[in-house]
């Protein structure tokens, strides 16, 4: 039997993958580890304080092993419940972030825990279930008390992916809603400037003949005018929540 571990890196809130292998025999039982994961020395130690449990054999060993290999699945689904509500609080915040980053690494964790889980699922089931060499009728109860365990794990997981691709919907669609926002406020200004801007030409194309050119008010006027339409302008667009 092959147990993947997960090791939950609090430093980078990742999630470091090992694996466990078990060859378990009618009067032995071998375990070779791979990675820095899931410790075994106090599985033994555990192991010798329940006699009870010992003398099934080496199928108390791959127990053992399992459980504690579950354990840890459980201890890491729920710091990436605390990752997925930290990011779920940082999406809806009023201020502007980019979670895109955040999210793609929780999915990807995600799907690391899946293919740990997913396949433990089927081997353990079958070990409490079906007949099995070395592994004896009374001690299928303890397997199915660690597919249970299991199960809920899987559980976790499968809403943790559902909720994180709704936090992704969400912050799509406020990404495109704040761009919307930008647009219309640029074309505020834009419509904003606009005036001043057209009245400055006309005025600025030195024709003889144009109106209130010789006026001695008529640069009061012009630009009176201009702050006049400007700031109706800039009311309307406040009003209608353009700006």
């Amino acid at each position: 039997m092959v147990l993947r571990t997960l090791t939950y890196i609090d430093a980078t809130s990742d999630v470091e993958t090992g694996e466990i292998s078990l060859f378990v025999g009618a009067d032995m039982a071998i375990t070779v580890r791979h990675g820095d994961g899931t410790e075994l020395a106090g599985v033994r130690a555990r192991m010798e304080g329940h006699p009870d449990v010992l003398a099934h054999g080496p199928a108390a060993v791959l127990y053992a092993v399992s459980d504690t290999v579950v354990d840890t699945y459980i201890t890491v689904a729920a710091e990436l419940q605390i990752d997925v509500d930290e990011l779920e609080a940082s999406v809806f915040s009023p201020a502007r972030t980019d979670d895109f980053e955040r999210i793609y690494k929780l999915k990807r964790e995600l799907q690391e825990f899946r293919r740990a889980v997913v396949p433990l699922v089927e081997a353990l089931g079958g070990i409490a279930t079906q007949e099995m060499p070395a592994i004896p009728r009374d001690a299928r109860p303890f397997f199915r008390d660690v597919n249970d365990h299991l199960l809920r794990v899987q559980e976790q997981v499968e809403s943790l992916e559902l909720l994180l691709n709704g936090i992704l919907q969400a912050h799509l669609a406020q990404v495109g809603n704040r761009q919307n926002e930008d647009m219309r406020r640029i074309s505020a200004w834009v419509a904003i400037l606009a005036v001043p801007t057209m009245i400055a030409g006309i005025y600025g194309m030195n024709f003889k003949h144009m109106p209130e050119l010789s006026w001695r008010y008529g640069y009061p006027l012009a630009i009176g005018l201009m702050l006049a339409i400007c700031g109706t302008l800039y009311r309307t667009f406040k009003r209608t929540g353009w700006l």
